[in-house]
């Protein structure tokens, strides 16, 4: 069953199938050559998978996203990272990785940090001197953090597969996501220096305070979201709401700049987006049922456990499948697809479920990035007129801190469990 799977999985990807339609015909064809199941399990399966109340955190902040990205979020948040950080060597790049950070806890989503604000920040560096490739290995690399910072919807789709308080995992993201911004600065910073990268002096810079002034409606978002959870008055999916609403406000009555026509269109975008991302994960879901019928969880407990016991061992080797994986498949299926399948590893090892859905959800999100199949570098070389052979080589060293960063998180639990053991949740 397992062959039949993944060669039919793997010979549509080659033939460029979309990632659904993929994984739900090498589901079919697998069923139909194995008589143990009834076809119509697919379709059950299918159902099973995006009937969940945590779900429907998704379309709420995907909405919430394109309401405060059409105010002029994105303007406003990049003007005070560039009041921090704009005067330091390679200010741009500075620029980029802060705005991200901020930006990660409006979206929750990757693509849409690499969308926004690649479009915005690539063609400026382009302009003020940078390298088309160190443009794009920055914004691909710091737009990562979106699944990281809380809210995360890689982490809500994680906490409604394991049956883990998402809460948790989004306090967990905190300390990595904070990690990985300072280690991309710090990057961008030695290469800036390298390639001689200038900077404009602070004293041409606009002033903290008004520029702080008109980003603090879009900096409260987080702020009223992540507090209203961790205190809980809201659950998750309730804050998804919360948040369109806020969006609402703040985009009608603060900077006048939402319209009910203008808001229809992003109910229509925001429809279309989630539209997708279910069909992907009722398609996944069904792909990884499979995976757990046939005895992989089991099979992979028994590689392990002939490797090494080691639990920290064992979450490394994990990592190192799921970044080959990522090389090649999408970062939302593979997390559907393996979650369910690894779970019952990671519990045998005695691994905490959070720490390990923190470190899973940093893995996937890195293959987003690392080619050939990396979709936030394909958006930023789309943005940027590259190709992906041209933007590999400024890739490299960021990649580089992504998984090094990875790594230390993997064998340093505290890294992830310190802030949501202090909280309690």
């Amino acid at each position: 069953m397992l062959t039949v799977l993944f060669i039919t999985f793997f010979v549509l990807l080659l033939i460029n199938i979309p990632i659904a339609f993929a994984l739900g015909i090498a589901a079919a064809m697998t069923l139909a050559f194995d008589s143990t199941l009834p076809l119509n399990s697919i379709v059950t399966r299918a159902f099973v998978g995006v009937d969940s109340f945590t779900l429907l955190a998704i379309p709420f902040f995907i909405i919430a996203g394109e309401l405060m990205n059409a105010c002029g979020i994105t303007e406003r948040i990049v003007a005070f990272s560039r009041t921090l950080v704009g005067h330091i060597r390679g200010g741009l790049a500075h620029v980029t990785i802060v705005s991200n950070m901020f930006f990660s806890g409006i979206s929750g989503s990757a693509t849409a940090d690499a969308s926004a604000l690649g479009s915005m920040m690539i063609p400026a560096m382009k302009k003020n001197g940078f390298d088309a490739d160190y443009a794009v290995a920055v914004n691909s690399s710091a737009s990562a953090m979106g699944p990281i910072i809380p809210p995360s919807i890689m982490m809500v789709i994680y906490g409604s597969i394991a049956n883990v308080s998402i809460a948790q995992l989004f306090l967990g993201g905190f300390l990595p996501g904070l990690m990985v911004a300072l280690g991309l600065m710090l990057m961008a910073y030695f290469i800036a220096r390298k390639r001689n990268y200038p900077a404009p002096p602070r004293s041409e810079l606009p002033p903290i305070l008004p520029a702080f002034r008109d980003a603090l409606w879009a900096l409260a978002m987080p702020v009223i979201i992540l507090g209203g959870i961790f205190s809980g008055v809201f659950t998750a999916t309730e804050a998804g709401v919360i948040a369109v609403a806020y969006a609402t406000i703040v985009g009608t009555f603060v900077y006048r700049i939402l319209t009910f026509r203008l808001i229809g269109k992003l109910l229509v975008d925001a429809a279309v987006t989630t539209a997708a991302a279910m069909f992907l994960i009722a398609m996944a879901t069904s792909f990884a049922w499979l995976l757990a019928w046939a005895g992989f969880g089991s099979a992979a407990l028994g590689i392990l456990g002939q490797i090494s016991t080691n639990p920290t061992i064992a979450v490394l080797l994990i990592l190192v499948f799921i970044l080959i994986l990522g090389l090649f498949i999408e970062g939302i299926p593979v997390l559907i697809i393996f979650t369910p399948v690894l779970l019952p590893v990671i519990q045998g090892l005695g691994i905490d479920p959070v720490y390990f859905g923190v470190v899973l959800v940093m893995a996937v999100v890195i293959g987003s990035v690392t080619p050939p199949v990396g979709i936030l570098t394909y958006i930023c070389c789309s943005i940027a007129g590259l190709t992906i052979s041209q933007a590999f080589r400024g890739l490299l060293p960021f990649c580089a801190v992504l998984i090094a960063v990875l790594i230390a998180v993997a064998v340093f639990p505290g890294l992830v469990m310190t802030i949501p053991n202090l909280v309690g949740h």
